[in-house]
């Protein structure tokens, strides 16, 4: 959610801001602005909008003339998107400048302290406490500036400072949200994301929360909380600026469903060994797994669903209980967690706010804690007793398509890894590893299978509502299947386990109501069936996801999408690919803005 980008060089900084700016629109915004200084003048430029309409403002950065400089692009939170709102924040008498990601919770009293010293608010933002902040703290030395007012701020923050009085010196402070070091030659840069940096850079360093750099064109000085200096060692960023570009593709998002074969098999790839699951930075949790008393994953959004289709695998291989708990509600239950429980994490970005929060309070009653991320350095990979990357690659589209998968992916890589620790391997344990093995070339089957999407679209597109139903393994994926149809195509969608729809919500279902009907478990084929004729005896048409040879099914629904022959336990990674293709030609149909959905950010770093 939002982004920030700095830059310090001997090059024009606003060319390389908006650029940078560019780079993530894909983590959802309403407004953007740049600062640059020139000369010990510090220059801002914002609009409400998209980042057109700043490069159209400042003729594509040539207005503002300057080597140093911030820039930001916000979603709204404390305030209506408006260009008062939108950062960078200058502060009264003009020598500071700030953007910030995140939230500062305690800016009410902070702003009405302020206010009383005679400061003047030309925002609503939570954020322009800190530029005043830091105006009243500084005395010539923006390092203790930073301590003073970062050491009054509660909440979660990325902030990018520049100083009139500190020409050719750009500033920056994580706490509880994203940033990151790019080191170049004879310039140097932060960004809240990798890919403002790829362009420019590929070596990088992660800031950790409680730490500030000093960023100059000819070095980078990063210090602790009490104004220490340390050195951080660098990481080298492997995958490449095409990879972040959409590669022929209309929308990132139809590219990332198409690379989802590529990105599974990289998942599985090098933790594949003589038939076994190997994971050598679970060595450690391999000793624990005996002490184990229950499992359970937390996560939000997809990576929540992620974490229902790896429930029954893992339960099925390890023989441990497992719970699935939404971050944002486990965080305030008073849940039951103590060193018997292992922890399971998922976020693709690492950055997510209440997984981060829920994985705070289990790790203070005990809970051993393993992260699913996809972003190495990421706070969740950081804050974990152990971490496993998805290897999924950048990510663009808002909606995830590869991070999801590649998730499930890894739940059933870790189902068998913890059944032949425990001693627990099933006797079809080759059979799995073949199914894990067969995996990318089935997803890749998925996508040929289905040639008829984009004609389904066109049939269902305008429908007022669509119910998605399945049991156990499909139901898990109906719910990921819904949630992908309503956040990319603004169609109600909803999912229903089968055996609920006699409970209520069959009353529903009238003359042409859809009805996608998944179909993949063989073991309660017969009971999804039955649901099927109950919904068409009442007027719904139904779209059933099976397969190709299943006559029971062909026979009864209306249209068909269908799967290659996989095992249940492992279908979910197969299964989701179509309904990702139907959801991305809904949108298309209806006239979407497919990779940046309405009211929706990448990464949710605040509550």
């Amino acid at each position: 959610m939002c982004g920030i980008v700095g830059f310090v060089g001997m090059q024009k900084a606003a060319p390389i801001l908006l650029d940078g700016l560019k780079k993530l629109e894909y983590r959802g915004y309403d407004s953007a602005g740049i600062a640059v200084m020139d000369q010990q003048v510090i220059s801002i430029s914002k609009v409400r909008g998209r980042i057109a309409n700043l490069c159209e403002k400042t003729q594509d950065g040539s207005l503002m003339p300057g080597v140093v400089g911030i820039g930001h692009t916000r979603w709204a939170t404390h305030g209506a998107p408006t260009e008062e709102n939108a950062h960078p924040h200058l502060s009264n008498d003009g020598r500071f400048a700030v953007v910030h990601n995140g939230i500062i919770e305690n800016y009410i009293s902070l702003r009405e302290e302020l206010i009383k010293d005679g400061y003047h608010f030309l925002s609503e933002t939570d954020t322009e406490v800190i530029v005043h902040l830091i105006e009243m703290y500084y005395r010539g030395n923006m390092r203790d500036a930073l301590i003073k007012t970062v050491n009054r701020l509660r909440g979660s923050y990325a902030i990018g400072v520049i100083c009139s009085e500190e020409e050719g010196k750009i500033y920056a402070v994580r706490e509880a949200s994203p940033l990151i070091l790019g080191i170049g030659i004879g310039e140097n840069f932060f960004a809240s994301d990798v890919t403002a940096l790829v362009n420019h850079t590929r070596n990088v360093i992660y800031l950790e929360d409680g730490e500030f750099a000093e960023l100059s064109a000819q070095s980078i000085k990063i210090f602790d909380c009490s104004g220490t200096e340390f050195r951080k060692k660098a990481t080298r960023i492997m995958w490449d600026v095409q990879a972040a570009e959409k590669g022929g593709y209309e929308h990132f998002m139809l590219k990332e469903i198409m690379e989802q074969p590529g990105a599974v098999k990289a998942t599985i790839a090098p933790r594949l060994r003589d038939g076994k699951v190997v994971f050598e930075e679970l060595e450690g949790l391999a000793a624990e797994l005996p002490n184990i008393r229950k499992i359970v994953i937390t996560a939000c959004g997809s990576a929540y669903y992620a974490g229902c289709n790896g429930k029954y695998a893992l339960e099925r291989l390890s023989r441990i209980p497992v719970e699935v708990e939404l971050a944002s509600e486990l965080r305030y239950s008073d849940p039951l967690i103590d060193e018997h429980t292992l922890l399971i994490v998922i976020s693709q970005s690492g950055e997510t706010a209440d997984t981060i929060a829920a994985m705070r309070e289990c790790k203070s009653r005990g809970a051993v804690t393993l992260a699913i991320v996809n972003v190495v350095g990421s706070s969740i990979a950081s804050l974990a007793d152990y971490t496993v990357y998805t290897w999924a690659g950048p990510e663009i589209a808002v909606a995830t398509t590869k991070g999801f998968t590649t998730q499930i992916t890894v739940l059933y890589m870790l189902s068998l890894f913890f059944a032949d620790c425990l001693k627990r391997i099933d006797k079809d344990e080759d059979k799995f590893i073949e199914t894990l093995q067969a995996l990318p070339r089935m997803i890749q089957q998925a996508i040929d299978m289905n040639p008829s999407v984009p004609l389904l679209a066109k049939k269902y597109h305008e429908s007022h509502a669509l119910f998605f139903i399945g049991r156990n393994t499909d139901y898990a994926v109906a719910l990921e299947g819904a949630l992908k149809m309503k956040e990319i195509s603004y169609l109600h969608a909803e999912a229903y386990a089968a055996g609920e729809l006699k409970h209520g919500t069959i009353a529903l279902i009238e003359e042409h109501q859809p009805v996608i009907a998944l179909c993949c478990n063989p073991s309660i084929m017969e009971k999804t069936l039955s649901n099927i004729v109950e919904v068409k005896s009442r007027g719904a048409e139904v779209l059933a996801l099976t397969f190709r040879h299943n006559q029971k099914i062909l026979s009864v629904a209306d249209d068909l999408l269908f799967i290659p022959d996989v095992d249940a336990l492992f279908s979910g990674v197969i299964e989701i690919v179509p309904l990702q293709l139907l959801a991305y030609y809904v949108a298309k149909e209806n006239g979407c803005d497919i990779d940046k959905p309405k009211n929706l950010a990448k990464s949710v770093t605040v509550e």
